[in-house]
């Protein structure tokens, strides 16, 4: 008994409790019944159930298959528990090296996927499962986010991939997600690395109000720098810059959506209004307004620059 699986002891017990066979892990002394060979974690053992003939054939039959379909799901979850804490950083690169040799995976450059849906969160998790190819894989992190780590591969961007899924999610069931890109790593032990920053990206976009679903670590370097800065210092670095009636437009929703916008629209007006479904002329009385107010005319590329960053500093402050 001692050299038994204690999980397939347990498997038993449950098979026994939910179907009524009377099955244990080893032929009892001098007591008739079936003992019937069982295989279990590439082990092989003589179980034994009470009865003979056809029926006990029968019933040896079903317990070999229930053992199969639970050994099955364990292994997927301990699969699911080991990559949701290499992603979390628990065992470091070890821990990442036993997986990938436990899994019979190749190393390779890859990155990793943080994704928040709106809703249905078990629908979402196995329609993402279902994307994915290759040695590319998920799992759920907590009862809000959804991880998945990609292994990079010549011809689809890391922005493109994450697009893909956001946008099936929603197309097969019609469910929203906020998506975060973490930087491509060399090596699936510096995965966890990855996938803190698609976090980050995550959060900054709530944070920022971002326009879209999907969103780059890239994208927020500069809000990651400043995020680290006390917030007394913080406000230093805004006074600095001597503007007057920041948060006037900061505050008012649509200003702030009409700058924003102009800002990732390159500073082109004709694509803003388009974006904005705004006339030109609103769109010009608009950025006039900020100019008015703050004393720069974000038409300028260095005070585009300056306005951004007087942004990220009065959110930081709000957050």
């Amino acid at each position: 008994m001692g050299e038994i699986d204690p999980e397939l002891i347990k498997i038993l017990a449950d098979i026994r409790e939910k179907t009524g066979v009377d099955v244990r892990p080893e032929p009892p002394v001098n007591e008739g019944g079936t003992t019937f060979p069982l295989e279990y974690g590439g082990k092989k053992i003589f179980a034994w159930i009470a009865g003979m003939g056809a029926s006990a054939e029968r019933e040896a039959r079903l317990v070999s298959y229930l053992v199969a379909g639970a050994e099955e799901k364990h292994a997927a979850s301990d699969r699911r528990n080991a990559l949701r804490g290499i992603l979390l950083g628990d065992g470091g690169e070890w821990s990442a090296f036993r997986f990938l040799t436990k899994h019979n995976m190749t190393d390779s450059p890859c990155f990793a996927i943080d994704l928040v849906p709106e809703k249905r969160m078990a629908e979402a998790a196995v329609h993402i499962e279902r994307c994915l190819d290759g040695d590319d894989m998920s799992v759920v992190m907590d009862d809000m986010r959804i991880a998945v780590v990609r292994f990079s591969e010549e011809g689809q961007p890391p922005y493109e991939f994450a697009q893909f899924l956001a946008q099936s999610l929603y197309e097969e069931t019609g469910i929203r997600a906020s998506v975060g890109i973490g930087c491509e790593v060399k090596s699936f032990s510096e995965v966890s690395l990855s996938y803190r920053q698609a976090a980050t990206a995550v959060r900054m976009s709530g944070i920022f109000h971002a326009k879209g679903e999907v969103h780059s670590y890239r994208e927020y370097l500069l809000v990651r720098l400043l995020e680290d800065v006390p917030k007394d210092k913080l406000s230093d670095y805004l006074e600095q810059f001597r503007v007057d009636g920041a948060a006037e437009i900061f505050e008012d929703d649509d200003m702030a959506a009409t700058a924003e916008e102009f800002l990732e629209s390159s500073l082109n007006i004709s694509e803003t209004s388009r974006n904005l479904f705004m006339h030109r002329n609103t769109l010009m009385y608009r950025l006039d307004k900020i100019e008015r107010i703050t004393g720069l005319n974000i038409r300028k590329f260095s005070d585009a620059v300056t306005f951004r960053v007087i942004s990220i500093l009065y959110k930081l402050l709000q957050s």
